[in-house]
């Protein structure tokens, strides 16, 4: 935990435990002598007796506390931080099953959270993934390039959002040279892995089921590779299988694939937009896909309100996909930017050849279009990367910025007076 160094008499042991009850501390033993950890390490009172006992003492490598017997189990993780060596892995149980709870313990510095009644297996996952950290350093993919993370929101079904967030992973992987993970949330339809002629595999529906196994080896293992730059998590769930989280796993993905990659792409569902709204939380840029119709216009309304409300850290990106060139509109541009009250960022020419083609071929759109084709996509690409890095944190690799400005300028130009 990132507590302030205090010079304490003694070595650091590998491993202490502070449970609450004989239970957890009859599973616990034996799983420490399995990792060579003194089974005497495991300590009754809980997160109470951890605060007083690491006040004097020196704080081990790896921490278990138990929180069951916690009233507030965040300010007490507080507190034990403030006895805590840098460096001590932190591993917390307790009964509390609120996602809320398990993002704000992990922010605090927790490595883990179990929850009651967890399992021998999950224990040992668990401690082995700890010991895999202290004895090597993580990832350093993006001291570089920081992580850069967006959300694709299809305003209604069918506009075309998981197209175009396949094209700007497939933008963000080869054109900017990150790499980047395609996280695909429509558990049962979901296209990222279809669109890329890929098996979609059961990364995402393992992950739903047993979210305490999420670490870096499940992220490397469950994932399935599209090219050296590209790696896509998608399902294709039984349909008589409902969903069933409480946002953990989807939490847990985003914290792991910000670790592996310097970038993430989530095609995120609108409703999930209501049953989990932190999935935007951590998002620096979302992409609000729309088309020009009465119904798309009332819900892009309603979800530009909806993020300025609960994620107003996160830049908005408006597109209009499939925009016919003949003019046969529902309603205007100039309609749409008006009842929405902002301009349209990006607007994407139908072309159903193209769309066709890149079908075919098991390819995103981005990487089969070109000339005019092209040039929304880059714009979009260039779009995230500029509002990811308004802050100046993150900064593009040579060749990030895939076209000059000015081409996307004419672009606009072209489009105006088309629409003219």
């Amino acid at each position: 935990m990132n507590a302030p160094f205090q010079n304490r008499v003694g070595t650091r042991d590998p491993f202490t435990a502070f449970v609450c009850d004989d239970a957890t501390a009859d599973m616990l033993r034996p799983v420490a002598v399995e990792h060579g950890w003194s089974p005497e390490k495991v300590n009754k009172g809980g997160l109470r007796n951890a605060v007083q006992s690491l006040s004097v003492s020196a704080s081990p490598n790896i921490l278990f506390v138990d929180l069951s017997e916690s009233g507030d189990p965040l300010n007490d993780i507080n507190a034990l931080a403030e006895v805590c060596e840098p460096g001590t892995i932190v591993i917390a149980s307790g009964q509390v099953n609120d996602v809320r709870l398990y993002r704000d313990l992990v922010a605090s510095g927790i490595h883990d959270y179990l929850l009651k009644p967890f399992t021998v297996d999950q224990l040992r996952d668990t401690f082995s993934h700890a010991q895999s950290i202290l004895s090597g350093p993580r990832g350093e993919a993006q001291v570089d390039k920081p992580h850069v993370m967006t959300a694709v929101i299809g305003v209604r079904g069918g506009v075309g959002a998981s197209t175009l967030a396949t094209s700007l992973a497939w933008m963000l992987g080869e054109k900017a040279n990150r790499s980047t993970a395609l996280l695909d949330l429509d558990v049962h339809f979901g296209t990222g892995a279809l669109a890329l002629d890929l098996e979609p595999g059961r990364g995402l529906t393992d992950a739903i089921e047993n979210p305490s196994r999420i670490d870096g080896l499940f992220i490397e293992r469950a994932m399935v590779r599209a090219n050296e730059r590209l790696s896509v998590l998608s399902a294709e769930a039984p349909i008589n299988s409902p969903l069933v989280t409480d946002g953990t796993a989807f939490f847990q993905l985003q914290e792991e694939m910000r670790n592996a990659f310097e970038s993430t792409v989530i095609d995120l569902p609108r409703q999930m937009l209501i049953q989990y709204p932190h999935m935007v939380h951590d998002a620096h840029v979302a992409v609000v896909v729309a088309e020009l119709t009465l119904a798309a216009t009332r819900d892009t309304i309603r979800i530009l309100a909806w993020l300025k409300s609960n994620a107003p850290q996160t830049k908005v990106i408006v597109i209009a996909n499939g925009v016919p060139s003949g003019g046969a509109l529902e309603i205007s541009k100039k309609d749409f930017e008006q009842s929405i009250e902002r301009q349209v960022d990006i607007v994407f020419p139908e072309d159903g050849k193209l769309a066709a083609q890149a079908a075919k071929l098991g390819k995103p759109m981005a990487e089969v279009a070109s000339g005019k084709m092209a040039a929304p996509f880059t714009q979009l690409s260039n779009m995230v990367l500029s509002h990811a890095s308004e802050d100046g944190s993150i900064s593009q690799a040579k060749g990030a910025t895939i076209e000059k400005a000015s081409l996307v300028g004419n672009l606009k130009s072209m489009l105006a007076k088309k629409a003219a």
